[in-house]
Formats: structure tokens, C-alpha cells, sequence
């Protein structure tokens, strides 16, 4: 049987052996295994299965640690759909006329195969939470899907809970170790946690695009927050004061605890009240605020058009 691609029609790849032609394809309404090891006794059958319910055949080697971080998750989400498709794992050592039948070049490889056909594929072991985005272009999560390891550390992050946020960043970059953004995360778990020189010298090491980028500023903007803001100390040397070098500091200090809506509001208004105090520093604070929470979050989104109706 060959596999098609859909969108030409043309076959992707020769035929295969089918060396199992005497093993019939599951009766109607007789549920698959959702797992299953893929070899030339069974390709055929594995194949004509695809004509019920979706295949992602993934191809690995016992060389690859790629692979070895992408099967449990794999094999995870399988179970987890419940039969909405079947996971076939082709070990390519052990089946190199099929791999190069399959067109199977490096390693991890998924292709999802649908009536016979090549739907789609991708290559290198993808972090759990891209996997689950690519299953959802062709299927509906099941209902109680738990979080993904990265959900439960923004939770955790979100929550004040740095240290669990950090130990599964920590997990994450180990197994990911070329998936910067977890990387990133975990720097920023880190200065959470009040870990701020740990948090530096992580992204010191990042590759130039990656420590240069948006993420990795951001997180360097948290640590420098924490670095000029007050004191406890010092913002109770502050009293009762309400000058504008008084209103500048307690609004830095509100932005390195994290209370960033305080902090962003007590910046406006002092825009609004002084807006040459420190050379323009609240609007410049502003802009290093939005740089440290991503362009996408809410309060960047609701201060950023606050900011620009008080300039035009």
C-alpha cells in the first residue's frame, strides 16, 4: 500500500512488503491498541488501519536522545486521546528498508497518515506543550486533559509559587536543552525566587539571538527593577513624603515585588503630575516595564494605550 500525499496525490513513498497480507485489518467497531511497535510483519496492516482512525507513526533509534525525550510524551498523548488515533513506533535500525520506503531522513520523525494518506509530519522531538498545539490542527482535546509541564509552571509562576515554577523549568530546559524559552523561563523563576545573579549568568550563556531577544530582556529588566528599587528600609525612610522622587521610588519598588499594576499606575501619574522629573524617567520606566512583561500581556496592552493618550 502506498502512502499518498492528499494534497498532490502523487505517492510519497514505493510500496511496502506486506509480508502480513494473512493479518486482516480489526473488524468494525473492534477498538485498536493505541500503542503499538511497527515492523515488516505488521507495516501493511498498520497502514490499511489508517483507512479507520488517524496514525502517527513515529520513527526513533535507540541512539537518539531526541527520542528518547519525545516518546514518553508520544506515548502520553495517546493514551490520553483514547484511541483518537494510534501511536506506531518504527525503530529504523531494526527497519531500514521501511524507513527508507517512508522517507524517514533524520530522526525523531512523526507523520500523521489518515485514509492511507500523509496528512502532515514534523521532525525533532518538540516540547509537550508544541506537540499538544499540533494535535489540536486535527483533533479536539479531550475534555480532561491535564496541563502540560509548562501551564503548570506559568500556574505556578503566576500563583507565587517560584520554586515549583523553577523545578519544572529546570526539568523542562534539561530535556530541551536547544528550547531556549524554557531556558528564559527559568531565569525568570529564578528572579522570582530572589536568585537574580543565577538568573543572569543562565542568560548570559544563551546564544546572541536568543539573550538579545524580547523574552531574555525582559527578564534582565526584572532583575535591574530589583536591583534600583528602595529598600524596605529605605522606602520607610521615606515617610509621608510625596514628592515626585518619593512617588518615582515606591512605584519601582510595587514593579520589583511584581505588583505591576500598582507600580504602572503610580508611574502614570506621576507622568501626568511631572513630566520632566529624572529626565523623563517615569515614561522610560514605562517602556522597561513593558519590555519586562512581553508585549502581549494585558497590563502592557491596557498601559501602553494609556501612555499613548497621554502623549498625542
Amino acid at each position: 500500500m502506498s502512502i499518498v500525499d492528499p494534497r498532490t496525490g502523487e505517492p510519497l513513498t514505493a510500496d511496502l512488503p506486506s509480508d502480513a497480507e494473512a493479518s486482516a485489518t480489526p473488524d468494525a467497531g473492534q477498538a485498536p491498541e493505541v500503542i503499538i511497535d511497527v515492523d515488516s510483519s505488521n507495516i501493511q496492516q498498520v497502514l490499511e488501519l489508517s483507512m479507520q482512525v488517524p496514525v502517527l507513526l513515529q520513527s526513533w533509534a535507540t541512539w537518539c536522545e531526541p527520542c528518547k525525550n519525545l516518546m514518553p510524551v508520544l506515548e502520553k498523548l495517546a493514551r490520553e486521546y483514547r484511541g483518537t488515533f494510534v501511536l506506531a513506533k518504527l525503530d529504523i535500525d531494526a527497519n531500514q528498508e521501511i524507513a527508507a520506503q517512508l522517507g524517514v531522513r533524520s530522526v525523531p520523525d512523526v507523520k500523521l497518515i489518515s485514509q492511507g494518506g500523509l496528512v502532515d509530519h514534523f521532525q525533532g522531538a518538540l516540547p509537550e506543550k508544541q506537540v499538544r498545539e499540533w494535535l489540536a490542527r486535527y483533533f479536539p482535546a479531550p475534555e480532561d486533559a491535564p496541563a502540560s509541564p509548562e501551564e503548570q509552571a506559568a500556574e505556578a509562576l503566576a500563583a507565587g509559587d517560584a520554586a515549583t515554577a523553577r523545578a519544572l523549568y529546570a526539568e523542562l530546559a534539561q530535556q530541551y536543552p536547544q528550547h531556549y524559552p524554557y531556558q528564559i523561563e527559568l531565569a525568570r523563576a529564578l528572579v522570582a525566587e530572589g536568585n537574580a545573579e543565577e538568573a543572569r549568568a543562565l542568560l548570559d550563556d544563551l546564544p546572541p539571538e536568543e539573550r538579545d531577544g524580547p523574552a531574555a530582556r525582559g527578564v534582565r529588566a526584572s532583575i535591574e527593577f530589583g536591583e534600583e528599587a528602595p529598600s524596605a528600609e529605605e522606602l520607610a525612610a521615606l515617610g509621608d513624603r510625596d514628592d515626585s522622587e518619593a512617588r518615582y521610588r515606591r512605584a519601582l519598588r510595587r514593579v520589583a515585588d511584581g505588583d505591576y499594576e500598582a507600580g504602572l499606575e503610580g508611574l502614570l501619574a506621576l507622568m501626568k503630575s511631572d513630566r520632566a522629573y529624572g529626565d523623563d524617567a517615569a515614561r522610560r520606566t514605562l517602556l522597561r516595564v513593558f519590555d519586562a512583561l512581553g508585549a502581549d500581556h494585558p497590563l502592557t496592552v491596557t498601559y501602553r494605550r494609556k501612555l499613548f493618550a497621554l502623549l498625542y
